[in-house]
C-alpha cells in the first residue's frame, strides 16, 4: 500500500495546475539543502580538529561523546520550529476498503524522509569512521551509528507528536520550547548540571558495552508506537487539524505557508512582492552579500571579540528586516486604499509581516552556520541576535511603519533611487542599532558578557512569545494613523 500511496501522491503532484511553480521551488530548496549538506559534511571531516580546539585538555573521544546530547537537544528544538508534518489526503481513502494501519504506516514512513534525519550521519559519521573505528574497532563504531539512528528516530517522532498536540493546544509548543531552553540555561548559565557529563555517561559506556546501543532504538520504537496510536485514534482531518484550518482554505501554492491560512496567503503575496520588483528584491540580494561580513570581522584579530560579533550577527541575520522593514508600508502604497476597505484583518496583515521576517531571517541564519568554524560561541551569538531580530527589531520596524507616509513606486529600480527615504528611516536606525548595546554594553564593561548575551536572548524570546500582545498594540496604533498614512501615499 505504501507504493500505491506514493504513486497517488506523484500523480496528484504532476496533475496540479501549479506543478511548474512547485518544481521551481523544489529546485531552489534542493540547491539550498545541497549547500548546507556540503557545509555540514566539511564540518564533519574537520570535527576532530574543532574538538581539539574547543577542549584542548580532554581526550578526543570523550569530547565527542560529550557533545552528542547537545546536538540532539538542538536538533529537537530546530525540528519543533521547522519540520513539516507529513500529509496525505486521508478522507477519500477512509471511504474505501483501506486499512487505517496502512494509512498511518505511510504517514509514519514519509516523516522519515525529512532532511533533518540526514544531518547527524553527515556530521558525525566521518568522525566515527576516522577516530572511533580506528581506536575501538568496527563493532563500537557500528554501535555509535545505531545509537545515532535510534536518537534520530526518537527526535523525529517526538517532534511530530508535540506538533500534532500543539495544533490542538498552542501552549504545548511553548512549554516544550521553554523546557529545552531552560535545560540549556541550567548548564551554560546557572551551572546546575552538566549536559556533557550526562552525554558521556551514556556514550562513554557504549564504547565498553556496545550492546547499550539498543537503548536509543527502544526509545525510537516507543516514540513510533505513541505516534502510531495517536494518528490511528485521530485519523480524521477535522480531528488532527485546527479549527481555523477547517474554516479557511488557503489559496497559496507554497506548502510552507498554506498551514497559516489567511496569514499564509498574505505572506505569500508579500514574498511575490519582494522577488518580482527590483527595489524590494535588492533588499534581499543585499542581505546575501552581507553574509560575507563575518569573513571581514572574524578573521581580523582586533575585531574578533563578542562586542563586534553582536553587531555583525545582528546585521547578518537581520539585514532584510532593516532594509525592507524601514519602508514598511510604502511597498503597498499603490494599493493601500484598497487594503483599508478590504475584508482583510489588519492583525492578519501584521502577522504576515512577522511571518515574512521570521522565514527570511531563519534562511539567513542557516547561511551563517558555517561561521561555527570560528567557535561555537560565534554560532551561539548569531542565534541570540536572530532571536533579538525576529522578536524586538521586527516589532520596532512595524512600530515605525505607522509613522511612514512616503510612497514608493515599485516599477522603478533600486540604483540611486531615494524615493520613500525620509527622516523616519534615520530615526528608525538609531534604536535598531543601539538597543542591543544598551542592554549588553554595561554588562560587557563589567566583564559579564555571557550574562549580557543571555539577557538579549531572554528579551528576544519574551517578545516572540508575547507577539500577539504587540500585534494588538500595533493594530490600535495603526487605526489612529491610517488616514494620515493613506493621504501621504496618495501624494505622487
Amino acid at each position: 500500500m505504501t507504493l500505491t500511496f506514493l504513486r497517488h501522491e506523484l500523480k496528484a503532484f504532476w496533475r496540479s495546475k501549479n506543478t511548474g511553480k512547485s518544481i521551481a521551488v523544489r529546485i531552489v530548496m534542493a540547491l539550498l539543502i545541497l549547500y548546507l549538506f556540503i557545509n555540514v559534511l566539511v564540518l564533519g571531516f574537520f570535527l576532530d580538529k574543532l574538538l581539539e580546539g574547543m577542549f584542548p585538555h580532554d581526550d578526543l573521544v570523550i569530547s565527542f561523546c560529550g557533545i552528542l546530547l547537545f546536538y540532539f537537544l538542538f536538533d529537537l528544538f530546530t525540528r519543533l520550529q521547522l519540520q513539516d508534518l507529513p500529509t496525505l489526503r486521508v478522507q477519500p481513502y477512509l471511504q474505501l476498503p483501506v486499512k487505517r494501519n496502512s494509512l498511518v504506516r505511510y504517514l509514519a514512513f514519509t516523516s522519515l524522509l525529512s532532511v533533518f534525519n540526514l544531518w547527524p550521519f553527515v556530521l558525525f559519521a566521518p568522525f566515527i569512521i576516522k577516530i572511533i573505528a580506528t581506536d575501538s574497532g568496527s563493532v563500537v563504531a557500528l554501535a555509535f551509528i545505531v545509537s545515532l539512528a535510534g536518537l534520530t528516530v526518537f527526535n523525529n517522532y517526538f517532534a511530530l507528536y508535540l506538533k500534532r498536540k500543539a495544533n490542538l493546544n498552542g501552549w504545548i509548543f511553548l512549554i516544550a520550547a521553554t523546557v529545552i531552553i531552560l535545560i540549556g540555561l541550567s548548564d551554560f548559565l546557572w551551572h546546575l548540571f552538566s549536559i556533557r557529563k550526562f552525554s558521556y555517561l551514556f556514550f562513554g559506556n557504549v564504547i565498553t558495552h556496545p550492546a547499550l546501543a539498543i537503548a536509543p532504538l527502544l526509545l525510537g520504537a516507543v516514540m513510533y508506537y505513541l505516534n502510531f496510536s495517536y494518528l490511528k485514534d485521530n485519523l480524521y482531518l477535522e480531528e488532527l487539524g485546527s479549527r481555523k484550518a477547517v474554516k479557511y482554505k488557503s489559496s497559496t501554492e507554497y506548502p510552507l505557508l498554506r498551514r497559516f491560512g489567511s496569514v499564509g496567503d498574505l505572506a505569500a503575496n508579500e514574498f511575490k512582492l519582494v522577488f518580482r520588483n527590483k527595489r524590494s528584491r535588492s533588499a534581499f540580494i543585499m542581505g546575501l552579500f552581507i553574509m560575507f561580513y563575518g569573513l571581514i570581522f572574524y578573521t581580523n584579530p582586533k575585531m574578533n571579540n563578542e562586542s563586534y560579533k553582536v553587531f555583525v550577527s545582528m546585521f547578518m541575520t537581520g539585514i532584510f528586516i532593516i532594509n525592507y522593514g524601514q519602508f514598511m508600508y510604502s511597498w503597498q502604497a499603490s494599493h493601500f486604499d484598497g487594503l483599508l476597505v478590504s475584508k482583510v484583518k489588519f492583525s492578519d496583515f501584521l502577522k504576515a509581516k512577522y511571518l515574512l521576517f521570521t522565514i527570511i531571517s531563519t534562511f539567513f541564519l542557516l547561511l551563517t552556520t558555517p561561521y561555527a568554524y570560528f567557535g561555537w560561541k560565534t554560532l551561539a551569538i548569531e542565534v541570540i541576535m536572530y532571536l533579538w531580530n525576529i522578536g524586538v527589531n521586527t516589532t520596532l520596524v512595524l512600530f515605525f511603519a505607522n509613522r511612514n507616509y512616503k510612497r514608493i513606486d515599485l516599477s522603478k529600480g533600486a540604483a540611486f533611487n531615494w524615493e520613500g527615504v525620509g527622516g523616519n528611516q534615520w530615526v528608525l536606525s538609531i534604536p535598531l542599532l543601539i538597543a542591543p548595546y544598551v542592554i549588553y554594553g554595561p554588562l560587557a564593561i563589567l566583564h559579564h558578557d555571557d550574562v549580557g548575551l543571555a539577557l538579549l536572548a531572554v528579551i528576544g524570546l519574551a517578545f516572540i512569545f508575547t507577539r500577539s500582545f504587540w500585534i494588538k498594540k500595533l493594530e490600535a496604533d495603526f487605526y489612529n494613523k491610517r488616514y494620515t498614512i493613506a493621504e501621504g501615499f496618495r501624494n505622487k
